[in-house]
Formats: structure tokens, sequence, C-alpha cells
């Protein structure tokens, strides 16, 4: 039996990143909330604090920008 990976929109990793970086809940919660594993909760954290940065450059286009912050 082959599992269907599931495939989460770019905007989907970012509402629960930020979700972890504020802390609000735990990562459990977080997990059973979304249905996603903690430790991909947790990739997504670090790599949205590794490429925070790039949202204030100024190569950065806004309609990138709009769509994390929905």
């Amino acid at each position: 039996m082959d599992k269907l990976r599931r495939k989460f929109s770019s905007a989907f990793k970012a509402k629960v990143a930020l979700d972890a970086v504020q802390e609000r809940e735990t990562i459990e919660s977080l997990s059973k909330k979304h249905s996603v594993h903690p430790n991909q909760i947790l990739r997504w954290k670090k790599e949205l604090s590794e490429n925070s940065s790039k949202v204030f450059s100024s190569e950065t286009k806004p309609d990138i920008l709009y769509s994390v912050i929905k």
C-alpha cells in the first residue's frame, strides 16, 4: 500500500510556522490542530527563522509579503 504524500501551500506553511514562533500553543497542540507531524512544524519554524530576512530585502515582491500575512 502506497501512501499519498500531502502537499501544503506556502501560505499554510507560513501560518503554521508563525503560530509556532509565537509560542502561544505547544508544538504538540499545533500538530493536532493542523494535522501535521510535530517534526514538520519544527522544520517549517526553522526555515522561517533562517529565511525571514528575505522578507525585508529590496528584491522581495510585495505580493509575496501579502500572501504570507493573510
